[in-house]
């Protein structure tokens, strides 16, 4: 029986890395895919190493609205899809770079949901799938001088939900995972490693993985990883949204 295939965004560190280790590790061959060709290479050759499955690095810029479709015809069918791929930008949103915002909306939204989209139909038609979109805490909450990345967050979250519902009996699963502070380089391509929200307690990305991949084997629609992240989101229930976003707006303040 031919092993399953996982395709992993993003893979070439962080969360992404670390789940990639975990599909491979689970006896899946993987695909890594990923701008860094070099690192992405060197993860390939470590994991077909190390767990005797196949492995192929695929260098790609999910800025570019192109990719996914080069994606798909690369690689064709896959039993898993993870998209981890996204970035985050801090600062006032009247000041920042549009340019960079318009590249977070292509590789944070359209990017997952058009890779979905692509892959979805024929893990539907063959009756098997797991698909596994990042979010983030972020998205329960309004993010004053993160605003568009907060909102992107929210949208995979939401997306993710509603295609679980649709793909109850299908058997393919949707899971969003939502990590809080991870300790990855997110913080330093956001800019926002010396504001408040990372003074805290950070888990490692390695952490966040194993609690994402095990939902996702479970074919759970959602997860929050890390214990103190969910009851922080139980109890951002009961606060009014003005009151969310005076906290979040404190907390990535650049200032």
């Amino acid at each position: 029986m031919a092993r399953a295939t996982a395709l992993i965004t993003g893979a070439s560190g962080g969360i992404g890395l670390e789940l990639a280790k975990l599909c491979a590790a689970a006896g899946n061959d993987v695909v890594l895919v990923a701008r860094r060709k070099s690192e992405l290479e060197d993860l390939a050759g470590s994991l077909a190493r190390e767990h005797g499955v196949a492995t192929r690095s695929l260098a790609a810029d999910l800025a570019d609205p192109r990719a996914p479709h080069a994606i798909f015809d690369a690689v064709g069918a896959v039993d898993i899809l993870i998209n981890n791929a996204g970035f985050g930008l801090v600062g006032a949103f009247a000041e920042t770079d549009w340019n960079v915002e318009a590249r977070m909306i292509q590789v944070n939204i359209t990017a997952l949901a058009h890779l979905t989209k692509l892959y979805l139909p024929g893990m539907i038609a063959q009756r098997r799938g797991r698909i596994l979109n990042v979010a983030s805490t972020a998205a329960f909450v309004p993010g004053p001088f993160m605003a568009i990345y907060y909102a992107s967050k929210a949208m995979v979250f939401s997306f993710t939900l509603a295609i679980a519902a649709e793909l109850e009996g299908t058997g393919v699963t949707a899971t969003a995972l939502c990590p809080g502070p991870t300790a990855t380089n997110f913080s330093e391509v956001a800019r926002v490693s010396g504001s408040k929200l990372f003074k805290g307690a950070v888990m490692s990305a390695a952490e966040v993985a194993r609690e994402g991949f095990s939902a996702m084997m479970a074919g759970k629609p959602e997860v929050i990883a890390g214990s103190s992240n969910r009851w922080m989101v139980w109890g951002m229930r009961f606060a009014p949204r003005r009151m969310l976003a005076g906290i979040a707006r404190r907390l990535n303040s650049p200032a």
